[in-house]
């Protein structure tokens, strides 16, 4: 059975949030927002480390129950994402890797086990998707609609995205060196010429970018936990 180094950058500052301190250390029901995101990814089988990667002064994470917990790994992220990601995969010594967005505490074990079963279908990786169901408008400069973009072909992208762990760290380096900005892992693969492979996830498995976020992942969370 393949297993699997989780790697969760944590070292953003979620300024749309507009609290006192991260995201996701924010409270959500009897835990943080990590928390509960990290007690998912723990809960899986396949798992075998998470990488957690923090700011440099970060003082938050220390203090959580799990910062112990023989599983987690915890190092040091960088200014942007890619670069933290970067700093967790050299912690990783497993074949392939799970990035996972610390902010996204509702991922469902069920969500995980399909993605990792992707894994002979998807020599390049795959990440969790969910097909566009909205009309969707490009705008111009001022915020007016300048055309309506076909959705047939359209995905919104989530986490976590799978991928050789090695691949990976090349792609992001390559990436970082060319000084293009990667939103997500898969950017950084597309740009090296490799093709993901997208697996249909859960709508429920939301980012809390937001303040009116927490209460629809506190009700999501309380509604998976009943079922």
């Amino acid at each position: 059975m393949q297993t699997f180094t989780a790697v969760v950058p944590a070292a953003g500052r979620g300024s749309r949030m507009q609290a006192n301190m991260p995201k996701q250390y924010l409270p959500l029901g009897d835990k943080t927002i990590i928390e509960h995101t990290l007690t998912r990814l723990l809960a899986h089988p396949q798992i075998e480390k998470i990488v957690v990667v923090i700011a440099a002064d970060d003082h938050h994470f220390s203090s959580l129950p799990l910062a112990s917990h023989p599983k987690i790994e915890v190092t040091i992220g960088g200014p942007e994402r890619a670069i933290s990601v970067l700093n967790g995969l050299s912690c990783v010594e497993t074949d392939w890797v799970l990035v996972h967005d610390a902010a996204r505490p509702c991922i469902t074990l069920a969500d995980l086990d399909t993605l990792v079963s992707a894994i002979d279908q998807g020599e390049d990786g795959a990440i969790l998707a969910i097909p566009v169901k909205d009309t969707m408008k490009r705008a111009d400069i001022s915020n007016r609609i300048e055309l309506t973009v076909e959705r047939g072909h359209l995905w919104h992208a989530l986490t976590p995205q799978m991928f050789p762990t090695q691949q990976l760290a090349d792609a992001i380096d390559a990436g970082l060196a060319q000084s293009i900005v990667l939103t997500d892992e898969a950017s950084a693969m597309e740009l090296a010429g490799f093709k993901p492979l997208l697996i249909t996830g859960r709508a429920d498995n939301i980012k809390v970018t937001q303040p009116e976020d927490l209460a629809l992942a506190a009700f999501i969370l309380q509604q998976q936990e009943r079922a």
